[in-house]
């Protein structure tokens, strides 16, 4: 009854979200809103025929590529692949089409990145909110969209999604794609109005969930379209929480995973599952989860489930992105811990600047390629 009542009194709740992430949260819509008219005024190429796509990216920034690829897997005849990583992969060329997405414009592996696809002769598009990124681009006369600074980069999918199937409608990459992307907002919209903090715990979805997931560790399980949506929520439970977390993927996990169920139950019970249902589920993807259920996932000591909401593949990921945002938040002011701070984060930063100033670097390689 103690932990219901911090969810449902705002005072508490203001107290500890002193960053105010549940504020966030709310303009969710607005932010999807806003990052599709922005992309809309952008002048890019037309008509580019790429043979691969690359969308380079670190932590909340790569997950918006991360979720065009799966949503686009069996629509895009050209294949997509994230890079996290300094370098590009050895077949960029000039026949790439290449985002950079980095929402502080400072991320090292994304400028370092984009410096290469530039030297390769890709088509190179940037999306970030100022930096060295957004000035690297302008020397280079480089297409670049500019979105809202000030906001955790977590907060940010919005403008670092949304943009990219506009841009690509834009080139000539994607027919019509409108209706998905407002069905998208749509069921955002309606996710996080069920689950705002105004709405009571008894009617709140996300704070049931976030209750039964105290003093655990979540693990999230997922398949096909939804691992992304599977590695968003449990980067979310690890910077809004700060909480361990891992996920794993359906068909892949029996093949693995499953087997470390086997272990002790002292150690298996500190674990709670969070399944991702879809109800147009195939047959052999539902089946899959239904044995893994009955076989091991027992020793759990919680199984949970977020069902996807909508009729397109882009809501459906959505929906289950936003239930794991709010839970994500709730489980944090549950521990009472504000959800904003990532103090790891910056200290492993400034560490690693100090012997080694990586940007110093990418400045001079720019000069070169002036």
């Amino acid at each position: 009854m103690r932990m219901v009542a911090i969810l449902d009194q705002s005072e508490k709740v203001k107290r500890i979200d002193k960053s105010d992430m549940l504020s966030h949260l709310t303009k969710t819509p607005d932010y999807c809103r806003d990052a599709v008219n922005r992309a809309k005024q952008v002048k890019v190429p037309e008509k580019v025929k790429p043979k691969n796509i690359v969308i380079a990216g670190m932590g909340g920034s790569a997950i918006g590529g991360e979720i065009l690829q799966d949503w686009l897997r069996d629509k895009l005849p050209v294949p997509i692949e994230v890079c996290k990583d300094y370098i590009l992969p050895a077949y960029a060329n000039k026949d790439t089409l290449f985002f950079a997405n980095s929402y502080s414009g400072n991320t090292e592996e994304t400028l370092s990145a984009f410096l290469d696809a530039v030297r390769r002769k890709c088509v190179a598009i940037t999306i970030t909110s100022g930096g060295h990124l957004q000035s690297f681009s302008k020397e280079l006369h480089v297409p670049h969209l500019t979105i809202p600074s000030q906001l955790p980069s977590r907060v940010a999918v919005p403008y670092l999604f949304f943009p990219l199937p506009v841009l690509m409608k834009k080139m000539g990459l994607l027919p019509n794609i409108e209706e998905y992307l407002q069905e998208a907002i749509h069921v955002i919209k309606k996710v996080g109005d069920e689950n705002s903090h105004k709405v009571p715990t008894e009617d709140n979805p996300a704070k049931k969930l976030a209750l039964e997931l105290v003093e655990t560790t979540p693990i999230i399980y997922g398949f096909r379209q939804y691992q992304s949506i599977a590695h968003r929520l449990k980067t979310q439970f690890n910077e809004n929480s700060k909480v361990p977390s891992k996920y794993d993927i359906f068909p892949e996990l029996n093949h693995n995973e499953t087997v470390g169920w086997e272990a002790p139950e002292a150690l298996t019970k500190n674990y709670s599952i969070l399944l991702i249902r879809d109800p147009d589920e195939t047959p052999e993807i539902k089946h899959r989860i239904e044995v893994t259920k009955s076989l091991v996932l027992h020793k759990a000591k919680k199984v949970l489930k977020i069902h996807a909401r909508g009729e397109g593949k882009l809501a459906k990921m959505f929906s289950v992105l936003r239930i794991g945002d709010f839970v994500s938040v709730y489980l944090a002011i549950l521990q009472g811990v504000d959800p904003t701070p990532v103090k790891i984060i910056d200290e492993v930063k400034r560490e690693l600047g100090k012997k080694f100033n990586m940007v110093e670097k990418l400045k001079a390689e720019l000069t070169a390629l002036r």
